[in-house]
């Protein structure tokens, strides 16, 4: 499995040839840059310029699987499920998209643009994954500390936090008690897991 970061929560997974992409950004993107790639599968959290952009993951004649809100999906033995939270960004609310997505043995939860802690009956759902994505930038979402203690009650074994500053990223870093340095990708298998408790890995 290979994860790239391209810019606030718009991420590509990547496992033999198939192609996730998840929150990409819009052309209507007022502040991101946009980065376009063709992708079979395609997960957005939450209706906003900045993590719906669809067209940005759509290559040539490939349209791909699109997932946008709660409910139960399976797509060429991946098996993805969402559930409803909600997200405040700018003052406005909206509906956000937690993701646990299933496949080649690996657990993957996608938190999206979470502004506070999951509901306990939320969490029971997505206990222990391989790996755990979560917003820590503290302006529309939760903050460090709390993103912290969320992967840390999860059981998480590897956390990638998204959507970052310098500064909240050395206090998250702080907080995992971690001195990590961002790389460009992440290469991991199933294996890989089975050493780690809570490892930090930060992509550019």
């Amino acid at each position: 499995m290979i994860i790239t970061n391209h810019g606030k929560q718009f991420f590509k997974i990547q496992q033999g040839d198939t192609v996730i992409a998840i929150n990409p950004i819009s052309k209507d993107s007022k502040e991101f840059n946009k980065v376009k790639f063709g992708s079979n599968i395609v997960l957005v959290t939450t209706n906003h310029p900045d993590f719906n952009g669809i067209e940005n993951a759509t290559y040539g004649d490939n349209e791909p699987f699109v997932v946008e809100g709660p409910g139960e999906y399976e797509i060429s033995d991946i098996f993805i499920t969402g559930f409803e939270t909600k997200s405040v960004i700018d003052g406005k609310e909206y509906y956000n998209t937690v993701y646990k997505i299933r496949f080649e043995e690996m657990v993957i939860v996608f938190c999206g643009n979470i502004s506070s802690d999951l509901d306990p009956k939320i969490k029971e759902q997505i206990v222990e994954p391989d790996l755990l994505f979560v917003p820590i930038n503290g302006n529309n979402t939760i903050d460090p500390v709390k993103a912290h203690k969320l992967a840390n009650s999860l059981e998480a074994k590897a956390v990638v936090p998204m959507d970052f500053d310098k500064a909240n990223l050395a206090q998250f870093l702080k907080e995992s008690g971690e001195n990590v340095e961002p790389t460009e990708k992440a290469t991991l298998k199933k294996k890989d897991f089975a050493e780690m408790k809570g490892n930090v890995i930060v992509l550019k």
